[in-house]
């Protein structure tokens, strides 16, 4: 059931309506009302068929001005790598001790995993367990990589990765209903045009067919895609 706020939400602005990203910035944080700091999020339906690879939409960008959340980066590495990892604020870092700690005990205390690219064939045996929650190391997003350091720094600034889900969309945070309108409209910004960047050279058709912008719990503002698109 939706609430009172929700519904009161709704009578704030045309549903049926495609809004410039401003004016959507402005409705979207008017309407977050919950007691938290909610999260802004896009959600884009492309025209891609992501059962196809070379339809497959993936990849990384850091936004100019964070997430606004903390982000908690594990790294996979060893000998000097784990040492570095450590020196640029890596919250954990291991290698094969760490497999029994996930795979048996659920330990699942952080949001990224980095690997260097000589530890994939142990974090490949964690691919079960890591792969349904988006956070098996790709080298698209940059998380399986020699140079953790810069990795590491990109996370904590506020990197968000983008990839289809299974009904070919992209959900992806800009930050938080206590963001200024303009630093909201710039995150968004960087990330459509990455967005528009990694359009799949083979899909003919229209790439974004809808976007619209939604707070944690309120309702989602359309955006006009003709606008946003390259």
């Amino acid at each position: 059931m939706a609430g009172k706020k929700y519904a009161e939400s709704l009578k704030a602005f045309d549903k049926s309506q495609q809004y410039d990203v401003d004016e959507a910035m402005k409705i979207v944080k008017q309407n977050a009302k919950a007691k938290f700091d909610e999260t802004i999020e896009v959600h884009i339906r492309t025209g891609c068929d992501g059962r196809h690879a070379e339809q497959q939409v993936r990849g990384a960008v850091v936004l100019p001005h964070g997430t606004g959340k903390s982000v908690r980066v594990l790294v996979f590495a060893k000998d000097q790598k784990a040492e570095e990892a450590t020196a640029a604020g890596a919250d954990f870092v291991g290698g094969e001790e760490l497999i029994p700690k996930i795979q048996n005990e659920g330990w699942f205390d952080f949001d990224v995993v980095v690997a260097t690219p000589d530890m994939m064939g142990v974090v490949g045996r964690l691919g079960r367990v890591l792969g349904p929650k988006g956070l098996m190391p790709n080298p698209k997003a940059g998380t399986v990589t020699m140079d953790v350091t810069k990795a590491i720094n990109d996370i904590k600034a506020g990197k968000v990765e983008y990839r289809l889900d299974k009904a070919n969309i992209i959900h992806c945070p800009i930050g938080k209903a206590s963001f200024s309108e303009t630093d909201l409209a710039e995150n968004f910004n960087a990330l459509m045009g990455a967005i528009n960047k990694a359009r799949p050279s083979s899909l003919k058709g229209v790439y974004l067919k809808s976007i619209s912008l939604a707070p944690t719990m309120g309702p989602g503002v359309k955006i006009n895609a003709a606008k946003v698109s390259a």
